[in-house]
């Protein structure tokens, strides 16, 4: 029996082995060394409904705020404290639908650790705390549209 040409994959498909994370991960840990707030980020992909990217944290994240997307983290290595809920204190609109505070009030601790999955539902102010960790590296799947 002939075997059959394999057929084309389907437009949009996606696939990121580990090694391939690897590469990107080590590129972004020179990336965030240089950054003033210690972190770095690549897209992946970004599609009308959701984008993907890898981020890598050397330092706490800002308190953020997204009006129309949820965020959905994929931990890949080291921990971190999501604090998640509560209100977002002198926020300011920095990107249509997205806005940074100074501060957290109230909100829910989370400790996270590589293989932890969350979701993060629209218009609920976040932020990555490192607790004294090193790094933090993690994929985010933006869904858009909410």
């Amino acid at each position: 029996m002939a075997l059959q040409p394999e057929e084309p994959l389907p437009a949009g498909f996606e696939h990121w082995t580990p090694a391939s994370l690897q590469t990107v991960t080590q590129a972004l840990s020179t990336q965030a060394a240089g950054n003033p707030y210690h972190v770095a980020a690549r897209q992946l992909s970004d599609y009308p409904n959701e984008s993907f990217s890898l981020v890598r944290r050397e330092a706490d994240g800002q308190d953020e705020w997204h009006e129309t997307q949820i965020d959905i983290i994929f931990v890949q290595s080291g921990s971190a404290t999501l604090v998640v809920g509560g209100k977002l204190i002198e926020a300011e609109t920095v990107a249509p639908h997205e806005k940074r505070g100074a501060a957290i009030e109230g909100g829910a601790r989370q400790k996270l650790s590589a293989g932890d999955v969350v979701r993060i539902p629209p218009r609920t102010p976040h932020q990555l705390l490192l607790d004294g960790a090193r790094e933090f590296t993690y994929i985010v799947i933006k869904g858009k549209g909410y």
